[in-house]
């Protein structure tokens, strides 16, 4: 009997037929319903584009005309000067804090990129870089985000105080920090707070559903649960305290795996996502919802080095983040493949081993999906666009437009 899977692998086998691998797609139908889905998981808000997650402007482009989006997150000053002056958007947050004088110059010295790109802090040091680029009274005010960080601290100040749940950001982790570093940017000349962000990464990006893992999903879910009524009210008590000295255009929040949950929160303004998307793997293992996979890469069996083994050409395209197993990607069609333990995905080849092996000959491609979004996007020029049983158009990755911004 002929599965779901095995009829996508049809669809898009007869869709690219004229492509020779490796090369990439993105299926336009799962596209659209994602950042349909995701728009209407936000309680309302406007979900901000993460731009790290599509690498591809032509889908910026895609997700911001859908409805309940607005404004890019980038996640370097330089890519967001380029998708500004390219067009993409006039409000684009830098996620991340920046060191690149050169691109500072740019910034303060034309109007209108300073208009539309705010840039992000947590750190004094921080201002006085912009500063040391150009003094207050010789630019435009630059736009800056003050970031709180919105990792779980439990028994602070006891035996497990060092105890820290989630990714290592901003020093600003209490209201009265966010609130003094607030009174601190206010009081200096050339800058202009206009937003604060918390991302809440141990919810956002953290699978509560673990596959054949029922004990670690319940701990997952119980440290989730105490972080995020931890964060409800930390939240809100720092937007409370930096509104004391600048008047707020939004708040940022969450990521694909949070969006309604942090769409809840009432301090919230805005909720950010990227990767439901393009459905990569690490977001199979979520309960509230699972994107779509949109996104995948196809490679070429060139060897059968034995009875259930098929090799394809490269492979090795691994996912940042820990060295471990969710890092690779995924044989994903022909369902019944898998890596094997001692090579896994290797740079040149890749052997996949499993119940669909055999029957892969030379000349044969095996689809894939990636463990993250956007990376994929470093492997290839172009993606190739599938409408329904056929391609309907190829566009540039940031690399096939010349650039690797990180």
């Amino acid at each position: 009997m002929s599965t779901k899977r095995d009829k996508l692998r049809e669809r898009l086998d007869g869709a690219t037929a004229h492509l020779e691998p490796p090369f990439a797609v993105v299926d336009l139908t799962a596209f659209d319903a994602n950042a349909a889905a995701l728009a209407g998981r936000a309680n309302g808000k406007p979900v901000r584009v993460a731009s790290k997650s599509v690498r591809c402007r032509a889908l910026l482009d895609r997700a911001l005309a859908t409805a309940g989006w607005r404004g890019v997150m980038a996640y370097t000053l330089p890519e967001a000067i380029w998708l500004v002056r390219a067009g993409v958007s006039r409000d684009v947050l830098v996620a991340y804090p920046t060191a690149d004088r050169a691109a500072l110059g740019t910034l303060v010295e034309d109007a209108e990129l300073a208009e539309a790109i705010t840039i992000m802090v947590d750190d004094a040091a921080q201002l006085d870089l912009v500063d040391a680029v150009a003094a207050a009274d010789r630019r435009a005010p630059v736009r800056v985000c003050l970031e709180l960080d919105a990792s779980w601290r439990p028994l602070r100040g006891g035996p497990g105080g060092r105890l820290h749940v989630g990714v290592r950001r901003s020093p600003l982790h209490s209201a009265e920090a966010a609130g003094a570093f607030a009174a601190e940017i206010t009081g200096r000349a050339g800058f202009r707070l206009v937003g604060l962000m918390a991302y809440e990464a141990q919810i956002a990006g953290l699978g509560d559903a673990p596959p054949r893992r029922a004990l670690r999903a319940a701990a997952i879910r119980g440290l989730q649960g105490r972080s995020y009524r931890d964060l409800l009210e930390r939240r809100g008590a720092a937007v409370r305290a930096v509104r004391e000295h600048a008047e707020l255009e939004y708040v940022n929040g969450g990521g694909t795996g949070s969006v309604a949950l942090t769409g809840a929160d009432p301090a919230v303004t805005e909720i950010t996502a990227g990767s439901g998307l393009y459905g990569p793997t690490l977001f199979d293992g979520y309960r509230a919802w699972r994107p779509t996979p949109s996104a995948f890469f196809v490679l070429p069996v060139v060897r059968r080095p034995g009875p259930g083994v098929a090799t394809v050409l490269g492979g090795g395209w691994i996912a940042s983040g820990p060295a471990e197993s969710t890092r690779l990607p995924t044989p994903w069609l022909p369902p019944g493949l898998r890596l094997t333990g001692t090579e896994g995905a290797g740079e040149v080849q890749t052997p996949l081993t499993g119940a669909a092996a055999d029957a892969l000959t030379v000349g044969d491609r095996v689809w894939f999906r990636h463990a993250k979004a956007g990376e994929l996007c470093e492997h290839v020029n172009e993606l190739h666009l599938v409408e329904g049983d056929r391609v309907v158009g190829s566009v540039p990755t940031y690399r096939g437009e010349g650039h690797a911004f990180l």
